[in-house]
């Protein structure tokens, strides 16, 4: 059973009826700026571990 783009058209379709487009942009900005803090993390933790590198 494949999904195809009418299939996932109309899935939006009812997603955003349900939801309203005013919270799924809430929602979207939100799991934005948690990846976005993410990748920060991960960036600094890379960071810190080339340190300690450096410093052994």
């Amino acid at each position: 059973m494949s999904f195809s783009i009418p299939h996932l058209l109309v899935f939006l379709a009812v997603v955003i009826l349900l939801f309203g487009t005013k919270k799924l942009r809430h929602l979207g900005s939100d799991l934005g700026s948690a990846l976005k803090g993410f990748k920060k993390a991960m960036s600094d933790d890379e960071v810190e571990s080339k340190n300690d590198d450096k410093l052994n």
